[in-house]
C-alpha cells in the first residue's frame, strides 16, 4: 500500500484514498489480500502500528474510513490492494452520548474516538453481551457493515439509568429505547435479583 519513496506509516496513510474525512466505500472493493501489517485496535480503542500507539487523530479517522470486516479478520482496503489488521474487541469506541427527542420518543445519538456520530435506531442497532469472568454485560452499537462500538463504561452506567421495562415475548426485559427501536439488556426479573 505504500507508495514508491515512501515506507512505514506515513507510506501507508499516502496510499489510501482521501475524500473529506467521510467514509469510503470499501463495501464496494474486493481487491486482492497483500498479507498482514503490524497494526493492532486495542481494546480501549487505541490504534498502534509496530507496538507504538498511533498519536494523530487525523491519521486514525483515515485509517478508520477505509476498514473492512470480512467474517472475523479485519482488514484495511483501497480499490486495489487489502492488508489485514488486528481487532482485540470492537474497532471503535462510543465515547459521548447525547439524548433528544424525537417523534417516536428518545433518539441516543453517540461520538465515536474517531468523530463519527451515529444515531442508535435502524440500521444502528445496539446489542448487550456477556462480560467474559463478570456476569456483566458489555454494550455495543453497530457502526456500519458489520462495525460496531463498543460503549465506554461511564456510557453504559448512563444507559443504565435511562434503562426501562418493557414486555418482549411476553418477558419483562429491561432495556434502552432509541429512534422508536426497544434493545434489551436483561430480564428485568433478575437484574431486580441482582440490584
Amino acid at each position: 500500500m505504500a507508495k514508491a519513496g515512501q515506507s512505514g506509516l506515513e507510506g501507508l496513510a499516502a496510499s489510501l484514498p482521501r475524500d473529506g474525512g467521510r467514509t469510503a466505500p470499501v463495501h464496494l472493493w474486493n481487491p486482492p489480500f497483500c498479507g498482514d501489517i503490524d497494526m493492532r485496535i486495542a481494546t480501549d480503542g487505541t490504534w498502534f502500528y509496530m507496538g507504538t500507539p498511533i498519536g494523530r487523530p487525523a491519521l486514525v479517522r483515515l485509517f478508520a474510513s477505509v476498514l473492512k470486516r470480512e467474517g472475523d479478520d479485519y482488514f484495511l482496503v483501497t480499490p486495489v490492494e487489502k492488508v489485514g489488521i488486528k481487532v482485540d474487541d470492537a474497532p471503535f469506541l462510543a465515547v459521548e452520548m447525547r439524548a433528544d427527542e424525537g417523534d417516536a420518543g428518545p433518539v441516543l445519538n453517540f461520538r465515536t474516538n474517531v468523530e463519527d456520530w451515529i444515531v442508535c435506531g435502524p440500521g444502528h442497532a445496539m446489542r448487550f453481551d456477556p462480560e467474559a469472568g463478570t456476569g456483566g454485560l458489555m454494550p455495543y452499537l453497530h457502526v456500519r457493515s458489520d462495525l460496531w462500538a463498543k460503549l465506554s463504561r461511564a456510557l453504559f452506567y448512563d444507559l443504565v439509568e435511562r434503562g426501562e421495562e418493557r414486555a418482549v415475548d411476553n418477558r419483562m426485559m429491561f432495556g434502552i429505547a432509541s429512534s422508536g427501536e426497544f434493545y434489551p439488556m436483561a430480564e428485568a426479573g433478575a437484574l431486580r435479583e441482582f440490584a
